[in-house]
């Protein structure tokens, strides 16, 4: 694989929110209580934002032209980095089924307990044949439901239309709960504590859940099957993932993957980080992923040039790998579906030339 630094065009439209100070002397015990209720739903919003994007909106005068025009030049397989997720590929059609997402649970030895994941079975899943499948992890504060319960970052859609259009095979997506905590009262923070059962999804992943993934579904194994991908957190868990266990993945995608992987300091908090900056590479003599892309958002407000640091530790280090920009979008949702088009794009073109 070849690397290739690329800046990807993407227009973005973020909502921010702000509340204004009184200035009208005392409040009283009814505006304090509104005010309360406004700043815990914008610390919710937050939470949410940083687990599976910020919802960014399109014009949709200029998405209907854009779509129009891309139905007519139709699906072109190649293996550039393109600008934006493609309107055809995030639009509902009437000619495609989609599949619906399901939650299911298994015991984690790791973890000692019981956990969920949601998954994204295809429309017409047969037992009569298996299914390459992705991996999706979350931001931090999310859950197996943060992806399957947002519906702007048109997973399914994807996914679906690039399988009606003969690019990808049809394939199963699974949502699993990245927080990997034996202990079920722990919460995520902004704290070295509170970030550790993110670095133990790793052995969650590998040891419990793809196994019982692999044992309860029609599941095609082997790298070559086996996609890996995570937005934030779950960009910084996905980086190590790979660095760590790169003969498990032939396809990664990082989407705006947070600081901590070797040690800095945000604005968020000191991480200790889990590896030095000399060790973010793969091994000497690994079997490295197939295609392996890191992206973010030029505006990105929350993990700002984190992801680009990353890719020059691994560009200094000599590890392979795709790095674009997608210019003018936040930690949001334009930025989630360029990068899981473009490693579905990725995947269909490597495929083809085997």
């Amino acid at each position: 694989m070849k690397y290739r630094s690329i800046c990807a065009a993407v227009l973005t439209a973020a909502l921010i929110c702000g509340c204004g100070a009184n200035t009208q002397g005392e409040e009283s015990m009814e505006a304090a209580s509104e005010k309360t209720t406004v700043a815990e739903t914008t610390e919710m919003e937050n939470k949410e934002s940083f687990a599976s994007g910020i919802a960014a909106s399109e014009d949709s005068a200029d998405s209907a032209a854009e779509a129009s025009s891309q139905e007519a030049e139709g699906f072109v397989l190649n293996n550039e980095i393109e600008e934006r997720c493609p309107v055809t590929m995030t639009a509902t059609r009437g000619d495609v089924k989609y599949g619906e997402f399901t939650h299911g649970t298994y015991f984690s030895n790791t973890c000692g307990l019981e956990r969920g994941y949601s998954i994204l079975l295809p429309a017409d899943y047969s037992t009569d044949k298996k299914y390459p499948v992705l991996y999706l992890l979350h931001g931090i504060f999310g859950n197996e439901y943060s992806f399957s319960g947002d519906s702007s970052n048109k997973i399914k859609e994807i996914v679906g239309n690039m399988a009606a259009e003969g690019a990808i095979e049809e394939t199963i997506v699974v949502c699993p709960n990245m927080y990997a905590s034996s202990d079920p009262n722990q919460q995520p923070g902004f704290d070295a504590e509170s970030v550790l059962p993110y670095d133990n999804f790793i052995n969650d992943l590998v040891n419990d859940l793809m196994p019982h993934i692999e044992s309860q579904y029609c599941v095609l194994t082997g790298r070559e099957n086996t996609y890996l991908a995570g937005f934030s957190m779950g960009g910084r868990e996905t980086i190590f993932i790979t660095l760590q266990r790169p003969e498990l993945f032939g396809y990664v995608c990082a989407i705006s993957a947070a600081p901590g992987i070797v040690p800095t300091k945000d604005k968020f908090m000191t991480h200790e980080g889990q590896i030095s900056e000399e060790e973010m590479r793969f091994a000497e003599g690994a079997t490295t992923p197939e295609v392996f892309i890191i992206c973010c958002g030029t505006r990105d407000s929350v993990v700002g040039t984190y992801p680009k640091s990353y890719h020059e530790l691994l560009e200094k280090n000599g590890a392979d790998h795709i790095w674009y920009e997608v210019t003018g979008a936040d930690h949001d949702n334009n930025a989630i579906k360029s990068g899981l088009y473009n490693l579905f794009k990725q995947i269909a073109y490597d495929k083809a030339q085997q």
